[in-house]
């Protein structure tokens, strides 16, 4: 039977691809004489130096395509991008964010994946709940490493109540298979206060850590919470005692972890630290920072290249000022940063603007969740200079778009003022602001 989402969209100009006269419309039926069901499966089936492609040209020819590939991307992309279409999240989780959006966003924000080909290709996290035992045999028999895995807590029953899902128990089972065949792994709690924190937490830590090395790190994030929740499960918000809690808990692991396995292992996300006022630790604390995506050790991250690039900046008097809107929990870090930046530089004058995250009902302070109307409204009268920059998380991934929809031309015309994105990269953040370069001087 033809997959019908295996139709090419794209064909990358000079690609073996093209050289071998595939093009947009075609579909390729099957790989070295077997069918395949997704782009992982494509993607494994292509890894050999011959690939034998059948394909159905445009005008309804079926040719036999021989390729030496020399172990290279052939140069395809399907027009559905997995070549299959995407799973949908099964769970009911009871803190889910998307179950408590409110209305007005960008579509796509509203679909719930739970597909663990992104988690491949992407890095997205999953619950495994709807892999069949076909699924887990076939992410085996490809290598699929690694794949990031939302446990939350890796007892039984608990996990069934928090995912509502009848497969959610079966997790840990699936990990000890996929640990046996040297499948490696990430994972995520989310952690909600009276469920699955305390004992549970211990429980969920230990467990993971018999599987290293083949899980490699665990993330603590707290569970995030918008006010339109009507309807939904009564969960608590972090505030500093628990956050406190939840610091003193994790490193006690930590502690454990290092001695044992030489590994921290387990990294709890800056919000936990900025909620309990305490200082967040340094960037060796974080290993190589294997959760950076999750939240974990941006701060560290960026205050050890800001520290490293402020020595080497080439400065010069300069006569500029420019502005900064952040999300509220990273208020207090990029004032700092900026303040440092302003004594360096002679003549430079930065704005830094907390924005109130009303959109979400004022429970969300993170930048990532920042929205382009809430930025205009509290800024709209404010100086802001010659520029203003905003973190690169607050858009799309792929497109110049906040989450309310808004466009970042639209907002820039709106405030009448160059916008420009920067992603979390001390580097990029003392050029852009200063308008000087780094020249890295070994001696220092």
């Amino acid at each position: 039977m033809k997959n019908p989402n295996t139709v090419v969209g794209y064909v990358e100009a000079g690609s073996i691809a093209e050289e071998a006269g595939i093009e947009a419309g075609d579909r390729i039926l099957t790989v070295n004489g077997h069918d395949f069901h997704d782009i992982l499966e494509y993607r494994y089936l292509t890894s050999e130096y011959e690939v034998v492609l059948q394909v159905e040209k445009k005008n309804g020819m079926i040719e036999e395509i021989t390729i030496e590939n020399d172990y290279e991307d052939l140069g395809i992309d399907f027009e559905e991008s997995l070549a299959d279409k995407a799973q949908s999240c099964r769970n009911k989780c009871i803190f889910c964010f998307i179950d408590q959006l409110p209305k007005g966003m960008r579509d796509t924000v509203y679909f719930k994946d739970d597909d663990t080909r992104l988690s491949f290709l992407q890095g997205n996290y999953v619950t495994l709940t709807n892999l069949t035992d076909d699924d887990i045999d076939r992410l085996i028999k490809m290598r699929i490493s690694p794949i990031n895995i939302s446990v939350h807590t890796t007892n039984p029953q608990l996990r069934v109540k928090m995912l509502k899902n009848k497969n959610a128990g079966k997790l840990y089972d699936i990990m000890k298979r996929f640990a046996k065949n040297n499948i490696h792994m990430n994972c995520q709690i989310v952690l909600c206060i009276d469920y699955n924190d305390k004992e549970e937490l211990d429980r969920t830590i230990k467990d993971l850590s018999e599987l290293y090395p083949f899980v490699e790190s665990v993330s603590v994030v707290p569970v995030g919470l918008t006010a339109f929740r009507d309807g939904l499960c009564e969960l608590k918000a972090f505030d500093k005692e628990s956050s406190e809690k939840v610091i003193r808990q994790v490193e006690d692991w930590q502690k454990k972890l290092l001695e044992k396995k030489e590994t921290r292992f387990v990294y709890l996300a800056d919000e936990f630290y900025i909620n309990a006022e305490e200082l967040i630790p340094d960037a060796r604390a974080y290993e190589g920072f294997p959760q950076l995506e999750n939240g974990v050790g941006l701060v560290a991250s960026m205050r050890e290249e800001f520290d490293t690039g402020i020595k080497h900046l080439n400065v010069k008097k300069i006569n500029r000022e420019v502005s900064v809107a952040t999300g509220e929990i990273s208020y207090k870090f990029i004032k700092d940063l900026c303040q440092i930046l302003e004594k360096k530089v002679q003549g430079l004058k930065v704005n830094v603007y907390p924005i109130k995250n009303n959109f979400f009902g004022g429970g969300a302070s993170v930048s990532g969740l920042v929205v382009g109307s809430d930025i205009y409204e509290q800024i709209k009268n404010k100086p802001l200079g010659s520029e203003l920059f905003i973190p690169s998380c607050m858009l799309k991934a792929d497109e110049d778009i906040f989450l309310d929809d808004m466009s970042l031309n639209e907002l820039s015309e709106k405030l009448r003022i160059k916008i420009t994105p920067v992603d979390n990269d001390g580097f990029d953040f003392i050029e852009r602001l200063s308008d000087s370069e780094i020249n890295f001087n070994p001696r220092l």
